[in-house]
């Protein structure tokens, strides 16, 4: 992504039929921050981070699960998801969302 130029994150992205759509913001040693775009029924399995994350929701609906607690989230939602905690994600709507992961070392 081009430094010192306006977006707008719903607009920076489109949606793909049946798929989840991701695009890089930025990528830097010490952490990311990667939008994406998620047609309806699509989503993550479950997984675990090694780092916190923030989700942003930018655009439409979904549901996160963390540690198989429900979290229903629409445009302007922000949860942060824990390092090292199970969680997933379904779009319930197309929806789009802006991931912000710092990378803390472990002392």
């Amino acid at each position: 992504m081009e430094s010192s130029k306006l977006f707008r994150l719903a607009d920076d992205i489109v949606y793909a039929e049946n798929s989840v759509v991701s695009k890089t913001i930025i990528k830097k040693e010490t952490g990311t921050i990667t939008l994406f775009a998620f047609d309806k029924g699509q989503g993550l399995s479950p997984h675990i981070a090694p780092f916190d994350a923030l989700v942003q929701i930018a655009d439409g609906e979904c549901v996160f699960y963390i540690c198989e607690k429900k979290y229903p989230m629409k445009t302007g939602d922000c949860i942060i998801l824990p390092a090292g905690e199970i969680h997933s994600v379904e779009a319930m709507t197309p929806f789009k969302m802006l991931l912000t992961m710092i990378k803390v070392p472990k002392n």
